[in-house]
């Protein structure tokens, strides 16, 4: 058997129990963080496009 190759018997049968209770999931809530963050672009919606347009021509 060859780098990638894999016998198909090998995954017709395989067993999964969802009601499993694992604690090894990710924890998403252990870190909440509350705030805000606010963004002063400095830029028009105009001067942005013809940024980007520069950059593209660029390439």
């Amino acid at each position: 058997m060859g780098f990638g190759s894999y016998d198909e018997s090998e995954q017709e049968n395989r067993e999964y129990d969802a009601d499993l209770d694992d604690d090894s999931g990710v924890n998403t809530s252990e870190h909440n963080h509350e705030g805000s963050v606010d963004f002063e672009i400095g830029a028009s919606n105009d001067e942005l496009l013809d940024r980007l347009s520069d950059i593209k021509d660029d390439e």
